[in-house]
């Protein structure tokens, strides 16, 4: 196997895995390439079907190419997408602009997926998140615990030695799996190029910018970039000084918001 086979072949043990072990599981599908890979590669476990849930978590404040992709996709490959959006938070006016992006997303992301995973009692959730795209996500484990109100303990994470993953829950703990957590962005689009899978247009340059890294729209910023196809945005991630997710708000506004995100339920 070359080395997109062997990170393949992981990810779908570590799918079948969580499958196996959990009863009420679903998968977190924001529409990124992360996700849209992860998508893919449990369409490829499950032989080009999707056995539970694909949950969206809805701020409101998407790209429309998101939301176009998005009922597209799960439309084509026949998916059970469930939305979540935190309607109370909405009718109050929360938003990045006024309420600021720890708030926003707090309540727009977090308390929205907190919520979705108590109205259909989902005991683990499939997320691709990486370890490389952010230093607070490198503590991550594969297997990762939290506990009944969703919260992480970044201080207290069980070891994973020679691939032997805590995969149980203990009382009512919930728990987080992390397919994906060995790739890095390079291998992601190197994987999206081989296996020809769609992805939102906002990755390719246009009139000098492209995204490199989506989520809500006022949050989001382009960087410089002429990688107007997978070919050219491979060959520039070869040479990028350029932080994945330096174009997110949450990121620049506190040195460790995205740690205190996640400790409190964020994705």
């Amino acid at each position: 196997m070359d080395h997109l086979d062997e990170l393949e072949s992981k990810s779908i043990y570590i799918i079948r895995e969580a499958y196996k072990q959990f009863k009420n599981i679903a998968v977190l599908w924001s529409i990124g390439k992360d996700s849209t890979t992860l998508m893919w590669l449990v369409r490829k476990a499950f032989y080009g079907k999707v056995p539970f849930p694909a949950l969206h978590i809805d701020t409101s404040f998407k790209f429309k190419e998101i939301y176009e992709f998005r009922d597209k996709w799960a439309k084509e490959w026949g998916f059970n997408l469930v939305i979540g959006r935190n309607e109370e938070a909405l009718k109050r006016g929360v938003n990045c602009k006024t309420s600021g992006a720890l708030q926003c997303c707090g309540q727009l992301k977090t308390e929205a997926l907190k919520q979705a995973i108590a109205k259909h009692g989902f005991k683990a959730l499939l997320l691709g998140i990486r370890r490389d795209e952010h230093g607070i996500r490198a503590k991550e484990r594969v297997f990762s615990p939290r506990n009944k109100e969703f919260q992480w303990n970044y201080k207290d994470q069980p070891p994973e030695l020679w691939d032997q993953y805590k995969n149980k829950q203990e009382g009512e703990q919930h728990i987080r799996v992390h397919p994906m957590l060995h790739w890095t962005e390079l291998d992601i689009w190197r994987y999206i190029k081989r296996e020809n899978i769609p992805v939102v247009s906002l990755y390719f340059a246009k009139n000098g910018k492209r995204y490199r890294s989506i989520g809500c729209e006022p949050c989001c910023h382009p960087i410089d970039s002429n990688a107007d196809d997978i070919d050219k945005i491979i060959e520039e991630l070869k040479t990028t000084k350029v932080a994945e997710r330096s174009g997110r708000s949450q990121d620049k506004e506190a040195a460790y918001m995205m740690q205190k995100l996640r400790s409190l339920g964020y994705m």
